[in-house]
């Protein structure tokens, strides 16, 4: 199939990359919907060709298991054929750089349809391009592929936070591209890399880590440790195991109901450490959940607490939550455990339950150690 081909340039760099046409083949198949939301979910969302939640969490756990086969850690995005999440998974000791490179990857790669390398190598051969599709909010770096099946684009993934190491047979876009490959079938050939010219005399590159990882009270499935915590200074975070233990608990309890929900897990920091969007959930649910998160992180309580002080207190607290940026809808909660906060979950689109299912994905992580709202 078709890998990349459009008719609309924005730019030099973009009609050079236009002009790039990849082919591959991927499993023979009557119909892609097994990785795209279909039956009541599509009709909800008004779109049957954004890949569903089943396909993007598969295709980030198997880059996270390749990674740490390797010894290193990553973070991913699953985006759809719109441009928003439906999957992210960051593994312990990625810093706010890995996560934000992934994202943009993905974006750029939604954004071409096309490899986010080609930019990098367009840039490689002109600096100028760097800057001018900059400010098209484009990065160019690889890392960020298309999610292509049956010549339809149904998202993007983009991968941040190793270091390539080509000899071995591996970088961020390898773990995206097998990982693709495992999950939906034989992909399309990665681009060559273009080598960057480098300065003669390299400059010593500052060592910055803690000399011994910190140590926290808490169980070490439930925080970063080790390694990933030296390279954070910090040992309460929430553990990428622990964020997915919150997911799977409320995604459980939601299922349960007969409905869905968007569920976003950050850490102590407001950081991204797992998110999902399950099928049927409106694109704008997932960034509600992140809001929800966000404050109920900042104000250090469940964001139910600011919904009843804007009903309770109409002619006050509103100035509160503008001024604080508060999103005063019931869903988030901070994630404390044993009296220590580790990170916040916010919940969205469930129809009224979207506490709920957030206190039963931490009462399936953490148990009675989870301090949850009481009323």
């Amino acid at each position: 199939m078709k890998y990349l081909q459009s008719s609309v340039c924005f730019g030099t760099a973009l009609c050079a990359i236009a002009a790039v046409t990849l082919t591959c083949t991927v499993r023979a198949q009557h119909t892609s919907s097994e990785f795209v939301v279909s039956g009541d979910a599509a009709a909800a969302t008004l779109d049957s060709g954004g890949i569903n939640l089943a396909t993007a969490r598969a295709i980030g756990s198997v880059c996270a298991r390749l990674a740490e086969e390797r010894g290193v850690a990553v973070s991913v995005y699953v985006l759809d054929n719109g441009g928003n999440h439906v999957y992210v998974h960051r593994m312990d000791g990625q810093v706010w750089t890995n996560v934000a490179t992934a994202e943009m990857k993905a974006r750029t790669a939604h954004r071409l349809r096309a490899p986010s390398k080609s930019l990098m190598n367009q840039a490689t051969r002109s600096q100028a391009v760097e800057w001018r599709e900059m400010d098209l909010g484009l990065f160019s770096n690889s890392g960020g592929l298309p999610i292509i099946v049956n010549d339809s684009l149904i998202g993007a993934i983009g991968v941040g936070g190793s270091a390539p190491r080509l000899a071995e047979g591996w970088s961020d876009e390898i773990c995206a591209h097998e990982a693709m490959a495992e999950v939906i079938g034989p992909q399309a050939p990665l681009l060559e890399d273009l080598p960057r010219e480098r300065p003669a005399e390299q400059l010593p590159t500052a060592g910055f880590r803690a000399e011994a990882p910190p140590e926290s009270s808490l169980p070490s499935e439930f925080v970063v440790s080790g390694a990933a915590a030296a390279r954070l200074f910090d040992a309460n975070q929430i553990s990428a195991a622990a964020a997915v233990a919150v997911t799977d608990g409320c995604r459980a309890w939601i299922e349960g109901q007969g409905a869905t929900a968007s569920i976003y897990v950050i850490d102590n920091t407001a950081l991204a450490v797992h998110a999902e969007r399950m099928d049927g959930q409106q694109p704008h649910a997932m960034q509600t959940a992140l809001l929800k998160a966000e404050t109920a992180l900042r104000g250090r309580g469940p964001t139910s607490s600011r919904e009843a002080g804007v009903h309770n207190n109409p002619g006050g607290y509103p100035r509160s939550v503008t001024l604080f940026g508060f999103y005063s809808v019931a869903g988030g909660v901070p994630i404390v455990v044993d009296n220590q906060l580790i990170g916040s979950v916010g919940v969205s689109g469930t129809d009224g339950h979207d506490e709920a299912c957030a206190v039963a994905g931490l009462e399936a992580a953490f148990g009675d150690r989870a301090t949850v709202p009481v009323y």
